[in-house]
């Protein structure tokens, strides 16, 4: 009984390091963003004079509100272009048996694995000639070669666990691909379809060397770009209020989208797990 209680309390302390490692630092960038001038060199757990004159420079100084509306752009519209390119390309992989599936699905793993640096330069050149070079078009595009093969890989693995007996049935009726898809696996691929947008959209809000290489202006860059950016008269200036206040309004946003998606992305991310 006594070794029962002192392994429940070590369970509990190793979780609440866990909390507390993951949490801190999230927590000390929203008190640092509260701050201003020498308060932001003094260690307190909570400022003594909190101001939002940070979260208000920051809009004020640069266009910050256009560079959050370029990611959430980008954002979105590479995700849903993952999602139905990928739903599509799941289908066959997972459903239809044709020759050379697997070596197909190791070649879209492997193009996940690049590093973005070693398809900078073709990169480049594809964008720059196809005269997409600073626009949110290029960024889109650029986006879909980490979005799409990491959703397709997801997407396959919960597509072969669908059962026959539906795609029987549909087919007894009269169904074709598209239709089997789009009526019979789709209606019961909220979880996944959930889990994999919501990994995908947080892959193309926070990527930052496509969006620093492929774009020029500052009415096109987007958030990462835009913080990496900031700065003060001199490197002892850097103003790390400014640079806390946008990593809060950044990462907020993912937070409550998690939070609302939670049910959705563990039942998506468990689906494949208990074969049934």
């Amino acid at each position: 009984m006594i070794h029962r209680r002192l392994g429940r309390i070590a369970f509990y302390l190793l979780v609440a390091g866990i909390v507390f490692y993951a949490v801190f630092p999230f927590y000390w960038a929203i008190v640092s963003s509260l701050k201003t001038g020498s308060s932001l060199f003094q260690v307190e757990f909570w400022p003594s004079s909190p101001t939002l004159q940070n979260y208000v420079a920051l809009f004020q100084e640069q266009p910050f509100a256009r560079n959050i509306l370029n990611s959430l752009i980008v954002a979105v519209v590479a995700t849903g272009i993952s999602l139905f390119l990928a739903l599509t390309a799941a289908y066959a992989l997972g459903r239809i048996r044709f020759r050379g599936r697997t070596a197909m699905l190791l070649v879209i793993l492997s193009v996940s694995m690049f590093p973005q640096i070693a398809v900078l330069s073709g990169l480049f050149e594809l964008i720059r000639g196809l005269g997409l070079y600073d626009t949110l078009t290029g960024l889109v595009l650029s986006n879909l070669i980490l979005t799409l093969p990491f959703v397709t890989w997801v997407l396959t693995t919960f597509m072969r666990e669908m059962p026959r007996e539906l795609e029987q049935a549909a087919i007894i009726d009269g169904a074709n691909d598209w239709r089997i898809l789009t009526r019979v696996f789709l209606p019961i691929m909220g979880p996944s379809l959930s889990a994999a947008g919501l990994l995908a959209f947080i892959l193309a809000w926070n990527e930052f060397m496509f969006a620093l290489t492929f774009t020029l202006s500052t009415d096109q860059r987007t958030v990462p770009v835009a913080i990496a950016l900031i700065s003060g008269a001199t490197a002892y200036e850097l103003p790390w209020g400014r640079v806390m206040a946008a990593c809060v309004i950044v990462t907020v946003p993912l937070i409550m989208l998690v939070l609302v998606l939670q049910r959705y992305i563990i039942t998506g991310l468990t689906a494949g797990a208990v074969k049934g």
